[in-house]
């Protein structure tokens, strides 16, 4: 395992967000959801993510979530990924990284 200095974590902007829409992304090469975040004074975001085995886009709305916000954006066939949607690769498939309790979008972790 690397270590890594307490200020390379600080580098990385992870905050609370709501998922406030879903869509199917026929055009992904593995099956994956479009899905929009609102992350408060950081603003709407977009991302694809590899959840359809686990999720239906219904339970998915309203959902608050962790997500890794200063990445690049990432071109994914002919959408733009603008965040990275943190979860944890099981055998069933990803589970998404949620939040216990209810807190303002845009709240960072620490």
């Amino acid at each position: 395992m690397n270590f890594i200095e307490w200020k390379d974590f600080e580098k990385i902007i992870m905050v609370a967000g709501t998922i406030m829409k879903v869509e199917t992304f026929p055009e992904a090469r593995k099956p994956a959801y479009k899905v929009w975040v609102d992350f408060g004074a950081y603003g709407e975001r977009k991302t694809s993510a590899q959840i359809v085995r686990l999720y239906s886009k219904e339970e998915l709305i309203g959902k608050q979530i962790i997500g890794v916000i200063n990445f690049p954006e990432k071109q994914i066939g002919p959408f733009r990924s603008q965040f990275l949607l943190t979860g944890f690769q099981t055998d069933q498939g990803i589970v998404i990284s949620t939040i216990e309790r209810p807190v303002p979008n845009g709240t960072k972790i620490s």
